[in-house]
């Protein structure tokens, strides 16, 4: 009996292993099959409009409510930090910068990415453990190509489109707070928004949010496709999207902060 207690966490973290080894390889293999079926799969135009609709139209109340309070204590925030130590005009550069940079592509892709991710998974789940993927192949219907290719090109499409508004829309509540809270005057806002304004800060948050679409789509069509186990495994691979679709956001944020540094600032 003491054996088999000291050996329960070896035998615990061995299956752990094996179990990320096998997902690791199914997300490959999705991978390559999604990029076999990428070309073939634009054929499908109707439904790349729908699902750039259910992401673009769909998504903008979220965002536009989001966008405006993340402007708003941004210009708080810094506000606060700035207090007695530099001139207040430089609040609207602060904001300008972290938003066009960071704040707005990651918190949109979060947001966006939690809805858009989970929608995809348990709609593509539903239909596999209802057999509807089945009916799909025998009537000769790539399922990937007429499921996740749609799906993935308008959500890489989409993104950058609602990061823009997203930014306009941070930009314009950190002006509200800043006008309404902290005191200083509209032009001012203005004159430190273009005070270090560069147009490679947009540039490169718009790069994010392209890789941001794709992973969101990829991590919410091989959720739904990986789905057993009735409803309750639809919801299981809904929850794993979002997780996954989340921490692959602000993972790869990272990496492609490295890269878009290195571009804009080399060595």
């Amino acid at each position: 009996m003491r054996a088999i207690e000291l050996t329960a966490p070896f035998s615990y973290l061995g299956e752990l292993l094996l179990e990320t080894v096998a997902a690791a390889g199914q997300f490959a293999a999705f991978l390559v099959l999604l990029g076999k079926e990428f070309f073939p799969g634009l054929r499908y135009f109707r439904l790349i409009l729908e699902q750039a609709r259910f992401i673009g139209v769909g998504s903008m109340p979220l965002v536009i409510l989001t966008s405006l309070f993340v402007g708003g204590v941004a210009a708080l925030q810094t506000a606060y930090q700035m207090q007695g130590t530099m001139p207040l005009i430089y609040v609207g550069t602060v904001i300008a910068k972290s938003v066009f940079i960071e704040l707005g592509p990651v918190l949109t892709a979060l947001v966006v990415g939690a809805r858009v991710s989970a929608s995809f998974a348990a709609e593509i789940g539903t239909m596999r453990v209802t057999e509807q993927i089945d009916a799909l192949e025998t009537l000769a219907i790539r399922p990937v190509r007429f499921l996740a290719v749609p799906r993935l090109v308008a959500a890489t499409i989409m993104l950058p489109a609602i990061t823009v508004f997203a930014d306009g829309i941070a930009i314009l509540g950190g002006m509200v707070v800043s006008v309404t809270r902290v005191g200083l005057s509209v032009s001012m806002y203005n004159r430190g928004m273009r005070l270090l304004f560069d147009a490679d800060d947009i540039y490169g948050g718009l790069f994010k949010s392209f890789v941001f679409g794709a992973l969101i789509a990829i991590e919410g069509c091989f959720y739904g496709f990986q789905t057993t186990g009735g409803a309750e495994g639809v919801g299981t691979a809904t929850t794993r999207a979002v997780v996954a679709s989340c921490v692959m956001i602000l993972v790869m944020d990272y990496f492609l902060a490295e890269v878009i540094f290195r571009l804009i600032f080399p060595a």
